[in-house]
């Protein structure tokens, strides 16, 4: 079984940890505070003390890479949770400070570096595509696969789990919804882009390892869950 990246929904950096990370960000007062919700907001606490600070100082300590055995990018899904055009603006301003470790996106194509971020939530199209320089790509949605943009803009597909499949890890999956699965991780890796699903079962049972398993046999390319002891378990039984 190949094996999958985890998106791992929890806190600040830490090592180890998974290839890829989401932060949900707000901006407020003039910092991109860091919480699922605007309530849960605290001053300080922020995209850049909690994980940009963090990662830079790890790929200063490993030569240029997060971890020092892995040369492939770690992803930073940075979800906007306020206005789409004022946070972002906050977000492209303050990522430059960070330009060292950060994959850049150009009229010259992608140039890869330690960290990858890729913006969701609340994404301003218009604004990110006029860009020349980019220090971040967008995150499509499905129906993004049969569009024109490039990978180097759209490298991601997510979408919502249940918009497309009404299958929960409960018997077996029914087969026209496989074949829409397989449809749609075979175009993307075609374009060069991987996916993911969100609002996938989270709950430990059955019902999820049925999920995992069908996510991993299909080659859908990240896993969301906020267990990530269980989903390494799952990966680990899987591997052996």
């Amino acid at each position: 079984m190949r094996r999958q990246d985890v998106v791992f929904e929890g806190g600040p950096v830490q090592l180890p940890q998974p290839r890829r990370h989401r932060a949900d960000i707000w901006l407020q007062d003039g910092e991109l505070r860091v919480a699922h919700d605007l309530v849960d907001t605290v001053p300080g606490r922020t995209l850049e003390s909690l994980y940009l600070d963090p990662l830079l100082a790890i790929t200063r300590a490993n030569r240029g890479q997060v971890y020092p055995d892995r040369t492939a990018p770690v992803q930073l899904l940075v979800d906007i949770k306020s206005d789409a055009e004022a946070t972002y603006t906050a977000l492209d301003k303050a990522l430059r400070t960070y330009r060292p470790m950060l994959t850049r996106y150009g009229p010259d194509g992608t140039h890869a570096r330690a960290v990858e971020v890729v913006v969701s939530g609340n994404r301003p199209r218009d604004l990110m595509a006029s860009q020349v320089v980019r220090w971040s790509a967008y995150d499509g949605r499905l129906p993004d696969l049969d569009g024109d943009d490039p990978a180097s803009f759209i490298p991601l597909i997510s979408d919502r789990w249940t918009t497309t499949f009404t299958w929960l890890g409960v018997g077996p999956m029914p087969p026209q919804e496989r074949r829409r699965l397989d449809h749609i991780v075979t175009t993307a890796h075609a374009d060069g882009r991987r996916v993911r699903f969100w609002a996938t079962p989270d709950q430990p049972g059955q019902a999820r390892e049925n999920i995992w398993r069908t996510l991993t046999d299909a080659g859908v390319d990240h896993i969301n869950t906020d267990d990530l002891a269980g989903l390494r378990a799952f990966l680990l039984a899987a591997d052996s």
